[in-house]
């Protein structure tokens, strides 16, 4: 499906002047701006641009990213993904390189970012039916989620001092929480929440995560990941979260059978993350995150169609995702029966 329908498109002549100064341009001239799909929470702005003077003069392709007209509280703020994206572009970890940020709602309407514009495919329904060589990539997958895990919680204090948290308890605390808001019972998620209550590890590793690491977050060219996007949910927490998220059903683009994002087995990613991040992942631990992942899934889902009922955003799409709950409960109970 395409992204939600903008009501206040960015301001061009606003762009251009912000871009002005924040570039130490002589000119530019804004050439392209096209909303991009994809983008479930925020929106994103291909921007073509032609800069006279200053570092980056020249022909550059950017991408405009900003908050969309209504949200999900779990999603941080621009500045906050920005400094994030700075983290992890310094650190190796596959991210677009952030440019300028503006966190003067006065420009567009909104805070908004500038940053690299990575090349490759994104959508995960292209992305599963692709040609692939599947071992090669559960490599790749593996290997990337592996060196955002090897960053432990001291190491981002300094740069990084607003990240939250989100240990099993707390994400079912954070579910349980909003659950208890609605006006409708919703009697498997809070089946599934106290399942994982139950069954939650003791003592936890923490460590930087990404907290939406699956198919339709990466970009792939030619076979190879070129870009990790969407780091507006990062924080700290237990490295297994992100390898539930990418190995939930929820995330395979009707491509089951390839239970890692559509795209890869378990056979060949799991022993890789074992390899390259030095931790076990035991069957239970994964399904654990795994249930997790769908009881998420579904909370998001349910706020994603209180966007479209806000009357902020109407939007087919944001409606839709919310009627997937069903499905989410479905594969909650198969993963808990009898575990």
């Amino acid at each position: 499906m395409s992204a939600p329908a903008p009501l206040n498109p960015p301001d061009t002549a606003a762009i251009t002047a912000f871009l002005r100064e924040a570039a130490a341009a002589k000119t530019v001239r804004v050439s392209k701006l096209q909303l991009l799909s994809g983008g479930a929470i925020q929106q994103n702005w291909q921007l073509d641009v032609d800069i006279e003077g200053g570092c980056h003069a020249g022909k550059q392709q950017w991408v405009l990213r900003t908050d969309a007209p209504a949200t999900v509280a779990a999603s941080l703020p621009r500045s906050r993904e920005y400094a994030i994206l700075r983290y992890a572009h310094a650190q190796g970890l596959m991210a677009p390189q952030p440019y300028f940020l503006c966190t003067d709602a006065g420009v567009i309407g909104r805070p908004f970012f500038v940053m690299q514009k990575l090349p490759g495919v994104a959508a995960g329904h292209r992305v599963v039916r692709m040609e692939l060589n599947r071992r090669a990539l559960a490599r790749e997958l593996a290997q990337l989620a592996a060196r955002i895990h090897a960053i432990k919680a001291p190491q981002t204090s300094g740069e990084l001092p607003f990240l939250k948290t989100h240990l099993a308890r707390d994400v079912i605390a954070a579910c349980r929480a909003y659950l208890d808001t609605l006006d409708e019972p919703h009697p498997v998620l809070e089946w599934g929440l106290r399942w994982c209550e139950r069954r939650a590890p003791q003592n936890e590793e923490t460590t930087l995560v990404h907290r939406d690491f699956r198919t339709g977050n990466y970009l792939m060219l030619e076979g190879r990941v070129t870009g990790l996007l969407d780091w507006e949910f990062a924080s700290l927490g237990n490295p297994l979260e992100d390898i539930g998220w990418i190995c939930a059903k929820c995330w395979c683009f009707r491509h089951e059978h390839h239970i890692v994002g559509g795209v890869a087995d378990l056979d060949d990613f799991i022993p890789a993350y074992e390899a390259a991040s030095g931790r076990k992942v035991a069957p239970d631990q994964l399904r654990y995150w795994q249930v997790m992942a769908h009881m998420r899934w579904a909370i998001i889902a349910l706020q994603q169609g209180e966007r479209h009922l806000s009357g902020l955003e109407p939007s087919l799409e944001l409606a839709l995702t919310a009627k997937i709950v069903a499905e989410l409960e479905w594969e909650v109970l198969l993963l808990t029966d009898k575990a």
